[in-house]
């Protein structure tokens, strides 16, 4: 159980944070920059989630909460120093991925097939959704680069990379099952 007693702390004044290691690294650390852009994500999810209803929501809450394994999960190096830690790590499963894929199957069956490529909006739920999208894919691109310099937990990558098609799909589902969305018209303002 996490305790926070006293929110500040001035132990990053001069520009460093601890990992979850304990070990201190800049702020602008790669490593750093990823785990918070997966934190900028889920406070994105957070406003997406007060236009949707019924088990979009649900879905939502649970992906909130993978993301906050997922940040425990990056601000943790080390990977091959798991087993001797005192406490194991929190590290992303591969059945969490397994779970969005699941998820994006069950909507994707309700859906037509794609004729054209949508702009982001339609309904409230369906622009905010699309953000997230775009945040997750920033996300796993700063995850991709992290993991070409040092071992990461390959479930990471591959929770953030279907996580962006699973927000693709639940905008569509925003958007009346895809009857609202908003086609790109490629060349229509020549």
């Amino acid at each position: 159980m996490v305790v926070l007693n006293k929110i500040y702390t001035r132990t990053g004044d001069a520009g460093q944070t601890a990992l979850g290691n304990g070990v201190r690294v800049e702020k602008h650390a790669l490593r750093v920059t990823a785990y918070g852009t997966v934190d900028e994500l889920n406070a994105t999810l957070g406003l997406a989630r007060l236009h949707v209803t019924g088990a979009l929501a649900g879905q939502l809450a649970a992906i909130q909460n993978d993301l906050f394994d997922l940040g425990a999960d990056l601000c943790r190096p080390d990977m091959e120093k798991d087993a001797e830690a005192d406490h194991p790590p929190l590290r992303l499963d591969p059945v969490q991925v397994d779970r969005l894929e699941a998820e994006i199957d069950a909507m994707n069956e309700v859906l037509e097939p794609l004729r054209s490529f949508i702009l982001p909006g339609g309904s409230a739920a369906s622009a905010h959704l699309h953000l997230c999208r775009t945040v997750a894919r920033r996300a796993e691109r700063l995850t991709v680069e992290l993991a070409a310099q040092e071992a990461l937990n390959p479930a990471a990558v591959t929770y953030l990379n279907r996580l962006s098609d699973w927000f693709f799909v639940a905008a569509r589902i925003s958007n009346d099952h895809g009857r609202a969305d908003m086609l790109w018209e490629p060349g229509a303002n020549r």
